[in-house]
């Protein structure tokens, strides 16, 4: 008889059954922002002159600034989603909605990239950058020959991040040269995000908030700042707040001793990454630069051929971008990578909510309801009130851009109420608006120098120090330009 061996299989073990995850609930911060604009909604719907159209653009407005301050979502995801939720309802056209995409500040954003990118790829940003800075021969010639290299970039590089990025490779260069001086190089750690936020006001391309101020503005009262007076305005504002601003990081961040120090820079002190061309001039530093000089030209000359600022820019970076395309020209596809599409939705989104807050009369409600406590104050008083709101506005939105369409639709209805020139408290708020230098949240620029791998720079203290000097000075030179400089150039206190 045949024996069979049987085995028997050995029963599974016992596995615990997975626990049920708990329901993530929607962080309370996100009841509170629903909340709030429920609250406003229903207020705004019993509200006298105010409107069914009015009251939902109020809610999402509110919605959209409650987002932007207290959660981390993307500020150009709520942007889109404030403007979409605007559409659905009918409060405004998809049509309009559309249209901001291809409105004439998101082209001149575009055109200005190329440009900066073409300039950049020749070698000559870096070249301007040692040659100016090689020169300096104390620390306290550094500082100031550093705020003089980022105003001039403020004329030809958009965006405060452009110009961050172009600075660091920069300050990377001087910390290494200056490894022996830790107070210098924090304190030049300190300053060069310090001026790059500073020399933004110089020129309306100088930051996306300047173009959607404008904007607004235009489309409020038929008539914006436009580029040559911007520059007019802006220009003497950032040289004295930039220099200001030297003087005072090089009093809190060194010694007496160590701006007395005098700088003996070797011939190869300053290596720059990647290494800016030597000798005369190249053929693509030569183009660049012409046609940047060219398109800065036609746009200060707007008034005298009347071309638009964004197609004389479009045709600067057609030129830019023209081949040969050697190892120091820039590519239409190269060039166009180095735009920030974010930002020119999030430009468009805000600048179309900002045009639906004034179009529906909710801006003026809001204005009037704002300005019953300041309804007998002079219109000076009501300036300093508006820059020092729009200083202390970093510490609740960190988007410049997102202050800009927050403020600037209650501004303008606010200074037309009170017999105050609507352009000149839209730029006053604009450039007290710049001031963003308190946290390392609080912009880009001051992000990217805290974290620069390898380099001692700064803590949240020594922003501290500074903000709690500087803020207090700057809101006084705003005031002082608005009250004093800005008439005089053309830009009155009032309106009669």
């Amino acid at each position: 008889m045949d024996t069979f061996t049987y085995t028997t299989r050995p029963e599974p073990a016992t596995l615990p059954l997975p626990r049920p995850r708990p329901r993530r609930r929607p962080p309370r911060r996100l009841w509170g922002i629903a909340v709030v604009a429920a609250t406003v909604l229903g207020g705004g719907l019993l509200a006298d002159g105010l409107g069914v159209p009015g009251a939902v653009v109020l809610a999402v407005f509110a919605a959209a600034v409650g987002a932007w301050v207290l959660t981390p979502v993307d500020d150009t995801w709520i942007a889109l989603a404030a403007v979409c939720v605007l559409a659905v309802t009918g409060v405004i056209a998809p049509a309009d909605l559309f249209a901001t995409l291809g409105a004439d500040l998101v082209w001149l954003l575009i055109a200005a990239f190329v440009l900066a990118a073409g300039l950049t790829r020749s070698g000559l940003v870096g070249r301007f950058a040692v040659a100016l800075l090689g020169r300096a021969r104390t620390v306290r010639q550094l500082a100031h020959l550093t705020v003089v290299a980022l105003v001039v970039s403020s004329l030809a590089v958009p965006s405060t991040s452009g110009r961050t990025a172009l600075a660091l490779p920069v300050f990377g260069a001087l910390a290494r040269a200056l490894g022996d001086r830790p107070r210098v190089v924090r304190a030049m750690a300190v300053l060069f995000p310090t001026a790059v936020l500073l020399s933004a006001v110089s020129t309306l391309i100088g930051a996306g908030a300047h173009l959607i101020a404008d904007q607004l503005l235009r489309d409020a009262t038929g008539e914006g700042v436009g580029f040559l007076r911007w520059l007019l305005l802006g220009l003497p504002l950032a040289v004295v707040s930039c220099h200001l601003a030297a003087e005072v990081v090089l009093l809190l961040f060194t010694s007496r001793a160590d701006r007395r120090l005098r700088l003996d820079w070797s011939r190869d002190a300053l290596v720059v990454e990647p290494a800016p061309p030597s000798g005369p001039w190249t053929g693509p530093e030569k183009h660049a630069a012409t046609t940047t000089a060219a398109v800065l030209a036609l746009w200060c000359t707007e008034p005298l051929h009347g071309v638009p600022p964004a197609l004389v820019g479009l045709l600067g970076a057609l030129v830019v971008t023209m081949p040969p395309h050697g190892e120091q020209r820039v590519t239409p596809a190269a060039a166009l990578k180095t735009v920030p599409w974010s930002l020119l939705l999030f430009t468009a989104a805000t600048a179309a909510l900002g045009d639906a807050l004034v179009s529906t009369g909710a801006a003026g409600w809001l204005a009037g309801a704002g300005l019953s406590p300041l309804e007998h104050a002079s219109p000076e008083l009501l300036l300093v009130a508006v820059v020092v709101v729009s200083t202390a506005a970093h510490l609740a939105v960190q988007s410049r851009s997102a202050r800009s369409s927050v403020l600037v639709p209650v501004v303008i209805p606010l200074a037309v109420a009170a017999g105050v020139n609507p352009a000149l408290a839209v730029f006053a708020s604009t450039a007290a608006a710049g001031f963003c230098h308190t946290l390392t949240s609080s912009a880009k620029p001051v992000a990217l120098f805290a974290e620069v791998e390898g380099l001692p720079t700064y803590s949240a203290r020594d922003l501290l120090r500074l903000s709690s000097v500087l803020a207090p000075l700057h809101v006084a030179l705003v005031t002082a330009f608005a009250l004093y400089a800005w008439p005089l150039l053309g830009l009155p206190i009032t309106t009669h």
